[in-house]
Order: structure tokens, then C-alpha cells, then sequence
């Protein structure tokens, strides 16, 4: 729910504060004294279009931060995420700045944000209601989620996207066999032919590498040749280095005892340099053997390297990737050579994955009817008593062609209205006039109150021409829409304000030769006064405070 509102600079408003709680929370204040730009203000924080012309006369920005409390699992979490975003805690804090030639910043928790992310997390925070704007209920596109939340079926909705990612998903399994398999039959002899050279040349992982480095030995022969008698001659026999250390090492053996330990470090290394040399001779020995290779074996293993590589050329691929595009080229033509025995049980999966998201989809839908027919019942039932008697709601599926199925089922959920019998039925915010529109809202909310994701609902003058039974209808159902969700409302109407649980007056101050707007909270002797202005105008009569009394009694029961 909304925390607070802090508000800078904001046409009217230099400097605001407001600290909001649960339930009902009312609104009041003489025409102009500033209650829509309050609303303005949260907007802004919420992403709504920036104007210079919020910006306070004077001043060099408009600022404006919302805090919200919200549950861990709110969706806002999960778009935060997606977002890049690391929120810690349960608190959330959002925030706009307008400069004053209208360019605007926008943060979340101060870090920098794109004002369309601030304006996709208020969506999910806040909807006002009496603005006329696509969101909320008056977009369609969210009628099927409020109807399927009010419905309690989230079983067979999980069941059914379930049903359809698993039908999909062979599907597309089914359409790449199928394109795969006639792609091999327009190139069946192409790929039996390239099968047989794969096959003829046997080419292996690894292969390319191996046969370079053999030939680049084989190409330097001569001079590796040259050099290895030459280090065997220097190393080996008996004027070589091999035969130096074990002399002298002999020679120094002999002496050993006569020179008191000083000869040991020496005889020791001597030791090492001499078995180190006679391994050193081994493998130079095993080298020169290595090399004791004709012409013929250059020949071969050219001639190999050099078909692998025409071969990887004709094919565009790396000579590695040769054994790869073999298994590819037998299993083409194993599918052909199936004769489709794979497309056919593939065929026969995915029209089963048809058959079960059907019967899913119908399960949902079934469910989906028996809640529409609840809704509009109860959605009905709160009409009367709102001056909406002669109104009709209801709660439309539309069955859809195959290809707009998806993973919400096979019908198009939308709510209608008539406000004059006989009239045909139409969209929420194309067929109510604004008070209609506001007391529909209204009554949809009350019913759909406890499925809400939205946790805070703003009401803009609900009661806009009505009196009497009708405005105490009005603030009868938004106490009741206070007990789940909370519930702002600007209001003209002392039986919707004696509603509230909780009473600000908005007003027009002269501070500093300059008219400001103020907020205050008003204490309980403080609110009866102001309902009773609002009952009998700028002259509070005895009368008037007695009729708040009673009013804010009545509410209490």
C-alpha cells in the first residue's frame, strides 16, 4: 500500500509530506483548493506524462517520490528483477523529477529508471479510477485475469498453459521433422552420394591436427636429422659428453675419503648430469628412429590432408566438423530410409498434446463460465443501490480461431455495459458517462476486492452528481473496499468523507504573498467540523454540526 507522498515545487504545493495508512482514506476540500493536483503529483511518481507546467512558478523542478509497503510476492518484485533491478526489503520507493523546461528523470529506490519501467510498477501499485485512462479494469486486456482471479481456478489455469507449452512444444517438434524429412527427399541422392565419400574417407575428431604436425616432421627430415647426429656425436662415444662425466665423476670417486665431505656436493651433481645426459641421448636416439621414414610415408599422409581439407572445403565446413556432418548426412538418410516412421509417431504425440490442452482449455472454460455468471450477479446486485438500477453489466466469451489459442485458453474474456435498456452492450469507458463510470468501477471493485493485485485504488470525486441515498450507497461500498484494499478517495460528499477512516482537508493558504495548497490530517472534533462545512457550506450552523455527528455516528455502525 502507498506509505507516503512527498511532493516539492508541484504547481500550487512548495512543500508537502503526507503519511497514508490502511482502509479509507478521504479527501476533502473547497472546489479548486487543490485536491486534483495531489492526484497530478502521485501520477507523476507513478510514470505518467511530464508537463513543465506542474512545475511550480518560480521554481527550478518539480519533485515528487511515492513509497509503497508490499508483500514479497507482489508481481512488482518480479518485474524489478526482470528489470536488473535489487530491491532489499519490503519497502519501495519511487520517484520523478520535472524540470522546468519539461524534461523528466525517474528513479526507483535512487537508482536511475526509464519512466516507462516507473509507469509499468504503478500499474501494479495504484489505480485511479475517474481518469478516463486504458488501465486497470478499463483495459480488456485485463478482464480475463480479474475474472479467472475471481474464479479461484488457478489449478486448471496452471494445468492448461502447462497443456499448451507441452503441445507447442511437440508441435514444433512435429514441423521440423516434417521439413526435415521432405528437405531429405529433394536431396536424397545428394546426401547418399555425400554419405559415401564421409564413409570412403573415415575422417576422425581431431585428425587435421595430427597429420599437420607428422608432415611438418617429415618436411624438416633432412636438417632434424643433421641436428640429432650432430648433438648424438657431441653426447654419445667416447670423446662425448656422456663419457667426460662418468670420468670425472670416477676420478673424484677415488678421493673421496681423503677430502673430508667437500666432494660430495660435486659427485652428487655430477651423478645427476651424467644419467640426466644418458636419457637425453635415449631420446635423441628415439627421435633419429622416429625419422627412419621413406618418401612414401610424406606421400600418404599429404595425400590424406589434402583430401580432408577439399573435402571440409566442398561441404563449407572445418575438417572437425566432418565426423559431426556424417552422423547428421545418417541420420537424414535413416529418416528417409524409416520411411517417416518418426514424423508419424511425432504426428501421432503432438495431436495427443492437442487433445489434452483441448480438454484443459475446456476445463478452464467451464470454469470460467460458472464465475462469469457469479460476477455478474453480484455485480448486479451492487448497482441498484448506485443509481444504476435500469444498468446491466456482463461478463462476454468469445470463442477464438485456432491460431489466437495460447497458453490462457481459447476464449476472449471482456465485461460490457448497457447504462438504457435496449441500448446494445459496449466497453466500460465507451458506453458510461464519467459519474456512471466512476459507480461501476466502484461496484466491480467491491466484488473483486479480495483477488486485487493492485493494493492501493484511488477514487476521483465518485460521487460527482449524487446526493442523499445514493452518495451514502457510494460510501458504504468504498468502507467496505477500505476492509481489503486502501482506498483514497477525493470527494464532495459528506456521507462518502464520513465513511473514512482516515480525514484530510485540502486547502488554498496565503504564505509569503504567495497562495500555496495545504494538507492537514484532521483529528476527530476537526473532521466533524469539516463535514460540516461540507453539509452547509462556508456558514457552519448548530444544525450542520449535529447532521456530522450523526453522519460519523452512522458510519461507525
Amino acid at each position: 500500500m502507498l506509505l507516503g507522498l512527498t511532493i516539492r515545487d508541484v504547481v500550487l504545493i512548495d512543500r508537502l509530506d503526507l503519511a497514508f495508512r490502511a482502509g479509507l482514506c478521504v479527501l476533502t476540500g473547497e472546489t479548486g483548493a487543490g485536491k486534483s493536483i495531489l492526484l497530478d503529483a502521485l501520477g507523476l511518481a507513478l510514470g505518467a506524462r511530464a508537463d513543465s507546467a506542474l512545475v511550480r512558478h518560480g521554481a527550478e523542478q518539480a519533485a515528487v517520490a511515492a513509497e509503497f509497503s508490499l508483500a514479497r510476492g507482489h508481481a512488482a518484485f518480479a518485474l524489478l528483477e526482470e528489470a536488473g533491478f535489487a530491491v532489499e526489503g519490503d519497502r519501495l520507493v519511487l520517484r520523478r523529477v520535472v524540470n522546468a523546461d519539461g524534461r523528466s528523470r525517474a528513479f526507483i529506490d535512487d537508482q536511475p529508471a526509464s519512466v516507462g519501467l516507473l509507469k509499468q510498477l504503478g500499474e501494479l501499485l495504484v489505480e485511479i479510477q475517474g481518469q478516463f485512462e486504458q488501465h486497470g479494469l478499463l483495459d480488456p486486456g485485463t478482464h480475463r485475469q480479474a475474472l479467472d482471479a475471481y474464479g479461484g481456478h488457478r489449478r486448471e489455469s496452471a494445468a492448461l498453459e502447462a497443456a499448451w507449452r507441452g503441445w507447442r512444444a511437440l508441435a514444433r517438434e512435429c514441423g521440423e521433422a516434417a521439413a526435415s524429412l521432405a528437405k531429405a527427399r529433394a536431396d536424397e541422392d545428394y546426401l547418399r552420394h555425400a554419405l559415401a565419400e564421409l564413409d570412403a574417407l573415415e575422417p576422425k575428431a581431431g585428425e587435421e591436427a595430427s597429420l599437420a604436425a607428422e608432415r611438418a616432421l617429415l618436411m624438416n627430415r633432412d636438417k632434424l636429422t643433421e641436428a640429432l647426429d650432430t648433438a648424438l656425436a657431441e653426447l654419445a662415444g667416447e670423446r662425448g659428453g656422456e663419457h667426460a662425466l662418468a670420468a670425472a665423476e670416477r676420478g673424484l670417486a677415488r678421493l673421496r675419503d681423503k677430502a673430508a665431505g667437500t666432494l660430495d656436493a660435486a659427485l652428487a651433481a655430477l651423478e645427476r648430469a651424467r644419467i640426466e645426459t644418458g636419457e637425453a641421448v635415449a631420446q635423441l636416439e628415439a627421435a633419429a628412429r622416429g625419422l627412419d621414414r621413406d618418401q612414401t610415408s610424406l606421400d600418404r599422409i599429404e595425400e590424406r590432408l589434402f583430401a580432408l581439407r577439399a573435402l571440409a572445403r566442398k561441404h563449407g565446413v572445418a575438417i572437425d566438423a566432418l565426423p559431426p556432418l556424417r552422423a547428421e548426412l545418417a541420420r537424414r538418410i535413416g529418416a528417409l530410409d524409416d520411411g517417416g516412421g518418426r514424423l508419424a509417431h511425432l504426428t501421432r504425440q503432438e495431436q495427443e498434446g492437442r487433445q489434452a490442452y483441448l480438454a484443459a482449455a475446456e476445463a478452464v472454460a467451464r470454469k470460467r463460465r460458472e464465475a462469469a455468471k457469479a460476477l455478474d450477479a453480484a455485480v448486479m446486485a451492487e448497482l441498484p443501490p448506485l443509481k444504476l438500477e435500469k444498468a446491466r453489466f456482463q461478463t462476454v466469451l468469445t470463442p477464438l480461431a485456432e491460431a489466437d489459442w495460447g497458453e490462457h485458453g481459447g476464449e476472449r474474456v471482456h465485461f460490457e455495459v448497457t447504462t438504457n435498456p435496449g441500448a446494445a452492450p459496449g466497453p466500460l469507458a465507451r458506453i458510461a458517462s464519467g459519474g456512471e463510470l466512476s459507480r461501476f468501477m466502484l461496484a466491480l471493485k467491491v466484488v473483486l476486492a479480495k483477488t486485487s493485485p493492485v493494493p492501493t485504488l484511488v477514487f476521483d470525486e465518485v460521487d460527482s452528481g449524487i446526493g442523499g441515498a445514493v452518495a451514502a450507497a457510494v460510501g458504504e461500498r468504498l468502507h467496505r473496499l477500505g476492509r481489503e484494499l486502501q482506498v483514497l478517495v477525493v470527494t464532495h460528499s459528506p456521507q462518502v468523507a464520513a465513511r473514512g477512516a482516515h480525514h484530510w482537508r485540502v486547502e488554498k493558504r496565503l504564505a509569503q504573498a504567495k497562495t500555496v495548497t495545504r494538507v492537514t490530517e484532521l483529528a476527530a472534533e476537526e473532521r466533524r467540523e469539516e463535514i460540516a462545512r461540507m453539509l452547509s457550506g462556508s456558514a457552519v450552523t448548530a444544525e450542520a454540526r449535529a447532521a456530522a455527528a450523526s453522519l460519523i455516528a452512522g458510519a461507525g455502525r
